[in-house]
């Protein structure tokens, strides 16, 4: 039988509920536990692929094509497994079906309420994720007292009455606020959180506390009192330099003891060897670099969230520290800025904000010789710089961003221009590649066929394919079926690539993404040659 784990958040969001819930299911996992994860989101859209990223962060991509939250990518990334359609749902979503089946006759006539008929569709979805799982680990989004939410809780707690005491733990992850003016970490606003969840009918079996300051024994006693929660299941969250500690810094605390007596969990013995590698790869590398990323959104850094994970785990294969310079694409004087660094990364987007900065900073990196990375929409950037300042086509660009460009070397392929709905209508999940023998893809993959995951409208225009290839920008990977480019590569440059895909979406830190792992290897041979000598003068 499945045990099942509900994290909820309290006092204010965006407390780290998703790591916390991945750390956990990480644990459990180095038990011999087959976990499998739940993001529950209450807003009312049908996914979040229409939403902003300064509003919701990044869009994460499944195999499966699904646009789902930033949470499961943290899922993927903590447990090495795939998620899929399936690990993600929203408030939208749930009630679109429920909606769906009343206008089909499915009731019967009767009255469609929140209770049972929304909540019995959220435990459907619990239980249809959970199925071969020993532990299911369903994160809640929001915080408790949002209405929106309520439903979500709701089911939650009924899971608890109809599976009982030993099948269902409720963790909680909370603040403790550190009050400079009297210097002390204050528990009140956690209280009335756990007071706001038992209105519902939901006692927490687990505290997840986060603080700025060390929290005294003295406090977790006041907080076990006040919460009815025992002292060793107030678990410390503090502030980490890497969120990959936190598995550590919860398993120190015996937090996966405690899951495991409270569920009465079988489990094998423990193995952190591969995680606890990893982290004192990322404490002690060898090398320190620092790459620029050409972003639209860089004021809100989950935005890119999977990318800035992924050139951390291109680090840790190469023992070394990355340190993101987020470029302001805007600024016209853009070449200060990339000043001293050890490689370029244009990533995905939509808009064109910004977009004439990040064609100069393709440029800078094709004529200076820096390592050069582009995803997605960056791959469509390198294309149209080279058909500028090469093949000198003046006013080349995409057709997202000039509808009338007299050189449309990025355009829509004829099915999306008929597309009216905007969700979920692009080119989603995974696509196979063809990879030409002797490229730079090819030896960082080892392979000739690959697969990877896409979310985007607009490709490389073939008309214009032999003028770019027969200049020296060469298409190294072909999505056959349609002939789409999904892959290019510069001649005569030390590693200057771009992908029409989103190779973020599959990298870990126990498997770091081969392209990751190649670029950043290209930008600590380009921190060699800068700390040389002959060097020395050479960067841009």
């Amino acid at each position: 039988m499945t045990k099942y784990i509900f994290v909820t958040g309290g006092v204010v969001s965006s407390l780290g509920k998703g790591i916390s819930a991945s750390s956990i299911g990480k644990l459990l996992q180095a038990r011999g536990l087959h976990v499998t994860m739940l993001k529950c989101d209450p807003y009312i859209n049908v996914d979040p692929g229409t939403m902003n990223p300064f509003q919701h962060g990044e869009v994460y991509v499944t195999e499966d094509g699904a646009e789902t939250d930033l949470d499961l990518g943290h899922y993927e990334r903590f447990l090495n497994k795939e998620m899929h359609q399936s690990n993600n749902f929203t408030a939208g979503k749930v009630y679109e079906t429920v909606i769906a089946r009343e206008r089909k006759g499915d009731f019967l006539g009767t009255t469609v309420q929140v209770i049972p008929h929304i909540t019995d569709e959220i435990k459907n979805r619990f239980r249809a994720v959970s199925k071969g799982a020993d532990v299911a680990i369903i994160e809640i989004g929001g915080t408790v007292g949002d209405i929106e939410s309520l439903p979500f809780l709701e089911a939650a707690r009924q899971m608890g009455m109809e599976l009982g005491k030993d099948n269902v733990l409720y963790l909680h992850v909370t603040l403790i606020p550190y009050i400079k003016a009297s210097e002390e970490l204050k528990t009140k606003p956690t209280q009335h959180s756990v007071g706001k969840l038992r209105e519902i009918g939901i006692n927490p079996d687990v505290l997840v506390c986060r603080a700025e300051r060390p929290i005294s024994p003295e406090m977790k006693a006041k907080l076990s009192m006040f919460c009815s929660v025992p002292k060793e299941s107030v678990i410390e969250a503090p502030d980490v330099d890497s969120i990959y500690e936190v598995p550590l810094v919860f398993h120190k605390q015996g937090l996966d003891e405690q899951i495991i007596m409270l569920l009465r969990l079988r489990t094998q013995s423990k193995d952190l060897e591969s995680w606890t590698e990893v982290v004192r790869k990322l404490k002690n590398p060898k090398h320190e670099l620092v790459i620029a990323l050409a972003g639209k959104y860089t004021d809100y850094k989950d935005a890119y969230k999977s990318v800035n994970e992924a050139l951390i785990h291109g680090g840790i294969a190469n023992d070394s520290r990355v340190k993101i310079r987020f470029l302001d694409t805007t600024d016209p004087d853009i070449d200060k800025q990339l000043a001293g660094v050890h490689g370029i990364l244009v990533p995905g987007g939509f808009g064109d904000r910004g977009i004439e900065g990040k064609i100069r900073v393709a440029q800078l990196a094709r004529e200076n010789k820096i390592p050069y990375f582009g995803l997605c929409l960056g791959l469509q950037i390198a294309i149209i710089e080279f058909a500028r300042n090469v093949l000198k086509l003046s006013g080349a660009h995409s057709t997202e961003f000039d509808p009338k460009t007299r050189y449309p070397v990025i355009d829509l392929l004829p099915e999306q221009k008929t597309v009216k709905e905007m969700g979920a209508t692009m080119r989603l999940g995974t696509y196979d590649c063809q990879v030409k023998k002797g490229s730079l893809a090819n030896a960082a993959y080892g392979a000739t066929m690959i697969s990877e995951r896409h979310r985007h409208r607009y490709e490389v225009n073939n008309k214009f394919r032999k003028l770019i290839e027969d200049a020296g920008l060469k298409a190294t990977g072909i999505h056959v079926p349609k002939n789409l480019v999904e892959i290019v590569e510069l001649e005569d440059h030390p590693w200057f690539l771009a992908v029409q895909f989103h190779p973020e979406f599959k990298s870990r830190p126990e498997k770091p993404h081969p392209l990751f792992v190649d670029f950043i290897s290209a930008a600590v041979d380009r921190a060699r040659l800068m700390e040389s000598p002959r060097g020395a003068h050479s960067h841009a």
